[in-house]
């Protein structure tokens, strides 16, 4: 089997975006762990409720996408800082496991939450016109929607 080199290009720079959601994911997790010594098991659900975020502010308020992009860190970001200081600085000093338990138990009731009133399934929105189509390579074309721009869809 022979593939094309621009769509093996393709595939690569696709393969290295996806890494980088991953890495960045994976080095939030890490970053709380080395600065607050808690397991946080709420990140990925954190994650979850920005993309949450997104949707809601562009389907109900309609606010811009790009808006939506730098906005939704900063609404989640704050949500952070008063989890950490309504729940987890009372147990800094005590076990991890007690931080894994508290972390989970957010995760789960974020999760639950969300999921009752919404469903499991992914929530539609229309795309930016700059994302509707494929950026040329030179060499191929890169998607400009689907897993390199997951970011706000789940």
């Amino acid at each position: 089997m022979t593939i094309s080199l621009p769509a093996l290009l393709s595939q690569l720079l696709l393969g290295l975006v996806n890494g980088s959601f991953y890495a960045i994911l994976s080095l939030g997790l890490a970053v709380i762990f080395g600065l607050l010594n808690v397991i946080n098991f709420a990140h990925g659900a954190l994650f979850m409720l920005g993309a949450v975020l997104t949707w809601m502010a562009m389907e109900y308020f309609g606010i811009n996408y790009w808006v939506m992009l730098v906005a939704a860190p900063i609404v989640i970001g704050l949500f952070g800082v008063v989890i950490e200081r309504l729940l987890l600085r009372w147990i800094y000093k005590l076990d991890h496991l007690y931080g894994l338990l508290l972390t989970l138990g957010l995760t789960l009731l974020i999760e639950g939450v969300f999921r009752s009133v919404y469903g499991v399934s992914g929530l539609p929105y229309d795309a930016p016109e700059a994302l509707s189509s494929a950026t040329d390579l030179g060499s191929g074309c890169c998607p400009t929607t689907g897993p390199g721009w997951s970011l706000h869809r789940w």
